[in-house]
Parts: structure tokens; C-alpha cells; sequence
């Protein structure tokens, strides 16, 4: 990162206000990456255990296969409903409830397994939505706490360095014309005397 700046007071003041905007933000975005890290890792465990839940759901179902091949399409899904969490800074949406529509059907006219069929699917579809859904949250989080540790990063080993480095050579610029100023204000003044001196 090329800092633009000039040698003089204003710019070495103007660089310790944006040096200093950085250094009071730093603990805040090491805060905000932690608990993002922690929300990633809870997310994670979340989804592993959603997806062997589905799967252990599937496989008990597996050996009444050729029944499913017969079973009518009664069930969809009516309404979706999220809502809206914050969690540092980054707002997540999760799974409030799911509403099905069961379409109307004889219980004379089907076997007796047809209710269980049902609550089976209905089961079975709202684990795939949540699973759906908790993968997004997923999604989300990792790209939010990818962009803070980027941010960090930028802070700690790119802008932090650059301004203390700019600042330095202000400083240093400043105290070599003072140093040279007073040179010349001795030999000015030594000349002065010694021009004294000799008339």
C-alpha cells in the first residue's frame, strides 16, 4: 500500500488521527473474527449433525421403497417462514417454521401406513429445508469472517506498518531541517560576529 503524504506537520498529524483509527479498531475486529470463528464451528457441527439425521431418516425408510414408488403427490410445502438474527454485525436469517399443505385423500382408499407416510415426508422435507437453510447461514458466516480476518490482516501487516513507517520518516524529515536550520543560524550568527570582529 503507497502512502501519499507530505513532509510536514499536518500530514504526520493527519496520518496519527488514521494510525490511531486503526489501533482502536483492532480489538474490536480481533472480537468480531473470534466469535465469527465460534458461530462458523457451531454452524458446521449444525449442518454434519442435520445431515446424518436426514441420512439415518432416508435409511429407515429405504426398505419400504417400492411403497414410496405408490405414494401420491398430497404434501407441498405451503409457506417457509425466517426469521432474522445479528450475530457481530452480520445479519443471518434462520428457519422460524414450515407449513405444509396436504392435499385432501381417503382414508378408505389407502393402506394404513398412509398417515405415518405423511408425517414421514413432512418430517423429512422440513429436516431438507432447515438443512438448506443452516447451509446458507454457513455460507454466510465464513464469507463475513473470511472479509473481518482479511480486514485484520490489511490493519496489522499492511496499513498499521505503513503508517508508523510514513510517520517515522516525517519525523525524521522535521528534525533534519530543524537540525539544519539551527546549523545555519550558528554559522550565520558566527559569520555575524566574526564580521563584527574584523571591522
Amino acid at each position: 500500500m503507497e502512502l501519499k503524504y507530505h513532509f510536514n506537520k499536518t500530514s504526520q498529524q493527519q496520518l496519527a488521527k488514521e494510525l490511531k483509527v486503526r489501533l482502536d479498531a483492532l480489538p474490536t475486529l480481533h472480537a468480531k473474527e473470534a466469535a465469527l470463528r465460534n458461530e462458523v464451528k457451531r454452524a458446521k457441527n449444525a449442518v454434519a449433525m442435520l445431515e446424518k439425521e436426514i441420512a439415518g431418516e432416508l435409511e429407515k425408510i429405504t426398505s419400504m421403497e417400492k411403497l414410496w414408488a405408490e405414494f401420491p403427490d398430497v404434501i407441498c410445502v405451503k409457506e417457509v417462514r425466517l426469521s432474522s438474527r445479528n450475530i457481530a454485525g452480520v445479519k443471518i436469517e434462520t428457519l422460524d417454521q414450515v407449513d405444509f399443505e396436504v392435499r385432501r385423500f381417503s382414508l378408505f382408499g389407502r393402506p394404513y401406513w398412509f398417515l405415518k407416510g405423511v408425517h414421514i415426508l413432512k418430517n423429512i422435507a422440513r429436516m431438507k429445508i432447515s438443512l438448506k437453510v443452516l447451509t446458507k447461514e454457513l455460507e454466510v458466516l465464513e464469507y463475513a469472517r473470511k472479509k473481518t480476518t482479511q480486514k485484520v490482516n490489511l490493519y496489522e501487516k499492511v496499513q498499521v506498518p505503513a503508517y508508523r513507517e510514513a510517520m517515522r520518516k516525517i519525523k525524521r524529515f522535521l528534525e533534519d531541517e530543524e537540525n539544519l536550520a539551527k546549523s545555519s543560524q550558528k554559522i550565520l550568527k558566527t559569520r555575524k560576529v566574526m564580521a563584527g570582529a574584523v571591522s
